[in-house]
């Protein structure tokens, strides 16, 4: 795998954590609006642009893209930004509830993900894709890093840890209670060990973040062909990325709510369930999975654990041994008529960081009938669908903690 350094765009240290944002997807338009209201040096105000416009704009809009430019210029002109004088590397924790993971922040090459090297497990959607290339396009920036995944290495484990004694650059506290820390790698004989090591790498791992990878990649690739000089040198060959080691990340469960019981009784629904899972009624205890093949499920005010049957799962299949196949395949779709996750309107997905009291609460209150709290997927299974060049089923992993945006930022003209 290719990585590179590179000359960095970061913020003063004593304004890091007034501009240093939660990602775009994370937020919808009013949200981020609320968020950044009393701050004039929000990131969000670059990666969500249109919340500096006023209200009805289009959100996709040619002026949304020029206004996003215009934001970050600004924050270069008035010195909240400084470009770092050399290429540099960069390592970035992030800390939640005592657990630590420790990234390397370089750029990735366009042609890794061309080539497939860079290996996905999700389908993107065109038009989050193309509403994040024009960003990039626009703006000149991949203002927004990915995050990646590798197989841990030793070797790399022991430049980083030596790297973090040092003290970092950044180190705050965001308002959600995770710790940021922050270190600029400008040492030579360090980068050219980092970029070696990755090197002899097969292949690395999109784990958040696929519509800014496809996009980052598609623009670094359209500049290519566009470029009648182009020597592979430019900057716009490479994106901006975090690469963590897979031993060092955690995937909540992405649980699943559904409005309606597709004309059953709930005596009825939990018959019919009951010939693919054993039934064992939890009662009013949240019942939250402790196992691969077993699903809590929230009915009536009432929690039961599903253990699935021989047979409901295909051992050998990486997207069929998957909780989240085994329920659509024996529940959702025959019983439910949820055949479609992605445009179905009766389905809805709840991230396992809000906990099981949000599917209690969103059942509870009548919008959905049933829940299914799912045990989440591993990063041994996610490596394993990327590496046979599968794609999993819809919201199936979700990573936390989140990466702030506006840490660094790489131009592509630079």
């Amino acid at each position: 795998m290719k990585i590179k350094a590179f000359k960095g765009y970061r913020p003063v240290a004593k304004l890091a954590n007034q501009v240093a944002s939660r990602p775009y997807d994370v937020l919808d338009s009013d949200e981020a609006r609320i968020e950044a209201k009393d701050n004039p040096w929000s990131f969000l105000k670059v990666v969500k642009p249109e919340i500096t416009l006023p209200p009805d704009v289009d959100h996709y809009a040619p002026e949304v893209y020029l206004a996003g430019s215009r934001n970050f210029n600004k924050l270069v002109e008035t010195a909240v930004f400084t470009q770092d004088k050399r290429d540099c590397l960069y390592i970035y924790e992030l800390t939640m509830h005592g657990r630590s993971q420790t990234g390397i922040v370089a750029c990735a090459a366009v042609e890794d993900y061309m080539q497939g090297r860079i290996k996905k497990h999700e389908l993107t959607r065109p038009d989050k894709e193309n509403d994040r290339k024009n960003h990039v396009r626009v703006s000149m920036l991949n203002a927004e890093p990915v995050f990646f995944a590798y197989k841990a290495v030793d070797t790399l484990d022991v430049i980083v840890k030596n790297i973090t004694k040092a003290a970092p650059v950044y180190d705050f506290t965001a308002d959600d209670g995770i710790r940021h820390r922050f270190w600029v790698v400008d040492n030579a004989g360090t980068i050219n060990e980092i970029v070696a090591a990755f090197a002899k790498m097969p292949a690395t791992y999109v784990a958040d973040g696929h519509h800014r990878t496809a996009a980052a990649a598609l623009v670094g690739h359209d500049l290519q062909r566009e470029n009648p000089s182009h020597s592979g040198n430019e900057e716009y060959n490479y994106f901006l990325a975090v690469h963590f080691p897979d031993n060092q990340l955690e995937i909540f469960d992405y649980n699943r709510v559904i409005k309606d019981l597709n004309g059953h009784t709930p005596e009825s629904f939990l018959k019919a369930v009951s010939k693919s899972f054993d039934v064992v009624a939890a009662s009013k205890q949240q019942c939250k999975p402790i196992e691969l093949h077993q699903i809590g499920m929230y009915l009536q005010g009432n929690w039961y654990s599903l253990k699935a049957k021989s047979g409901a799962w295909k051992e050998n299949d990486p997207i069929g041994v998957l909780d989240v196949t085994v329920l659509s395949e024996h529940i959702l779709e025959p019983v439910l008529n949820i055949h479609d996750l992605r445009t179905d309107k009766r389905i809805d997905f709840v991230g396992g960081i809000r906990g099981l009291t949000e599917l209690e609460r969103r059942v509870n209150s009548g919008e959905m009938a049933v829940a299914f709290a799912m045990y989440p997927v591993s990063m041994k299974q996610l490596m394993d669908i990327a590496d046979n060049d599968l794609i999993m089923p819809p919201k199936v992993t979700w990573f936390e903690p989140k990466l702030r945006s506006g840490l660094v930022v790489h131009g592509l003209k630079d």
